[in-house]
């Protein structure tokens, strides 16, 4: 197991993916560590018991991934967009959660850890790295909104969404009278489909789509029956 104390080895292997270290990033690797800490998980984790879910992407999350051995490929980190530099680590088997976030007033008193330091940024990467995680971290236990097998989803398994017939896979289908639909196609897409008319015919979207779009509530009681 990892030696939690000694971050340098940690701290060397998080610049070489980004030829350069941040805050942010060195945020990431205290909150990893101290995350499974709390928990009572050793790290690096080379199973599934430890789940992350991040509230931020980029340099924070390469972070998250370098302390505790978690990633997306792996499933078992997860990004929640927030916008905040912030996790919530959970015990896939115990349901235990708790929700690591930096406190407020940390700028200010990185100061005091990086003797001699008067530029802003560089006293964060020092300070950070050195502040005991009481006075860098608030800690939390918190509550999953849904539970873990409804967060991970079955892998395996595959259905075609009733709408555009793309492959729906680890669960993430919408059952609506007995059929199975895609987020996207119940009007829930981080995208917009351009218009049939600006596209070839292998990139229309399907009538289905539109009708959703322009008569959400027809078409919810005509898929439903």
């Amino acid at each position: 197991m990892r030696d939690m104390r000694d971050m340098q080895p940690l701290v060397s292997e998080l610049s070489a993916r980004h030829a350069h270290l941040c805050p942010r990033q060195i945020l990431g690797l205290r909150i990893g560590l101290a995350g499974a800490a709390r928990l009572g998980l050793g790290l690096p984790r080379r199973d599934k018991t430890l789940m992350v879910i991040a509230e931020s992407d980029g340099c924070f999350a390469d972070g998250l991934e370098v302390a505790a051995g978690v990633s997306i490929g792996h499933r078992t980190l997860r990004v929640e967009d927030y916008g905040k530099v912030a996790a919530t680590f959970v015990n896939a088997q115990t349901g235990a959660a708790l929700r690591l976030a930096p406190r407020p007033d940390i700028r200010q008193a990185a100061f005091a850890y990086a003797p001699g330091e008067t530029r802003r940024y560089y006293a964060q990467l020092q300070g950070y790295q050195q502040m005991p995680d009481d006075e860098l971290l608030s800690v939390r236990p918190v509550s999953l909104t849904a539970s873990i097998a409804q967060i991970i989803g079955q892998a395996g398994t595959r259905v075609n969404c009733s709408v555009c017939g793309e492959e729906i896979i680890n669960q993430r289908e919408i059952i609506i009278g007995g059929q199975p639909f895609c987020p996207a196609c119940l009007g829930r897409a981080y995208y917009e489909p351009i218009e049939e008319a600006h596209l070839s015919a292998p990139h229309r979207v399907s009538q289905p789509s539109r009708l959703w779009r322009q008569a959400p509530a027809e078409f919810l009681s005509r898929i439903a029956g």
